[in-house]
């Protein structure tokens, strides 16, 4: 009698602790849904590839008045040509070379596959910085911008040879700190703005930890590059 009010116990306490198990693993899997789910809408939203054109529109917005010499038609075909140039043809080449097999996907995983597409976008950054030099019917501020994500890119194929640096990083490290020198540039109040972006940095960076593989060396040497290549950039071209 002892020995099967013993096992019934045992039965009983092994049942409750299965079932314990069972509903953590499902709300872990409900809170895991919860924090990727935005998180990789958040990577989607503010993916490298779209940060120059949300830099032309902020500038659009702030400092209209440096776009005085061009009618709203040529300012929205100048904005269509940023997206076109810098957004559209690198993701364009990225899928080619994943049609190619050169890559195994679009997602660029692996360090050997982002060496190709580095180069691309350095070439459509560069050609954009070279085109800045000679507008000036737009904001003096683009030349140093352009330079510094350049000089971000090529970095940024340099340390690709050792760690997987993060892209994301890069890219809203340098919008930070692009706007930070454009506060200094115009000499204009943009203490909220700059709030929003730092913000936005953070969420940023915060959704690759959670959707990507990336290390925290990844992310944080991302985010130095990015904001350090702008620096230099105002500090020679401004």
């Amino acid at each position: 009698m002892l020995l099967y009010l013993f096992w019934k116990i045992v039965w009983q306490l092994s049942n409750r602790k299965h079932i314990m198990e069972e509903t953590t693993t499902v709300t872990t899997g409900k809170r895991s849904l919860l924090l990727t789910i935005p998180a990789k809408v958040i990577s989607y939203v503010f993916h490298p590839l779209f940060i120059p054109t949300y830099v032309f529109l902020f500038l659009i917005y702030q400092v209209p008045y440096e776009f005085a010499g061009i009618t709203e038609y040529q300012l929205q075909l100048r904005l269509f040509s940023i997206f076109w140039l810098t957004a559209f043809f690198p993701a364009f080449a990225v899928f080619l070379l994943w049609r190619l097999k050169f890559s195994d996907s679009i997602f660029l995983r692996t360090q050997k596959e982002r060496i190709v597409p580095y180069i691309i976008t350095m070439f459509f950054y560069w050609w954009m910085y070279f085109l800045s030099r000679n507008f000036t019917d737009q904001p003096a501020v683009l030349k140093f911008f352009y330079m510094g994500i350049f000089m971000a890119t090529v970095v940024g194929l340099i340390l690709n040879n050792y760690f997987k640096i993060s892209l994301h990083g890069m890219a809203v490290g340098g919008a930070f700190a692009a706007m930070i020198l454009f506060a200094m540039y115009y000499r204009l109040p943009l203490g909220l703005y700059m709030s929003v972006a730092a913000l936005l940095t953070g969420i940023v960076c915060t959704s690759r930890f959670l959707v990507s593989d990336h290390t925290n060396t990844e992310v944080y040497s991302g985010l130095a590059v990015g904001m350090g290549c702008q620096w230099i950039a105002y500090y020679f071209l401004m």
